[in-house]
């Protein structure tokens, strides 16, 4: 499981401060709403794949979409399966 921190994700419906269930098993594909870390860096993206170009995507039209530089070190930890939210 996986705490959201942040708005980037509310169009697919993962609001902040919800619990995301994440499948380590699970080949991440293009589309798939991944956990991972850019730069050491944790976040809740959509994984885009453009042959050998990886975009990682907002739910969110705020946040534009990020690029991910030849250098830049990115590990996708697991697939989004679930998610709750809390509403108190």
């Amino acid at each position: 499981m996986a705490n959201i921190d942040g708005d980037s994700m509310v169009g697919a419906k993962i609001f902040h401060d919800s619990l995301v269930v994440v499948d380590r098993s699970r080949k991440p594909s293009s589309g798939s709403i991944v956990i991972a870390a850019l730069n050491n860096e944790p976040l809740c993206k959509i994984l885009i794949l453009q042959g050998d170009h990886v975009v990682l995507k907002s739910a969110n039209p705020a946040y534009p979409p990020r690029h991910i530089l030849e250098g830049e070190e990115l590990s996708i930890w697991g697939v989004v399966r679930h998610g709750v939210t809390s509403f108190e």
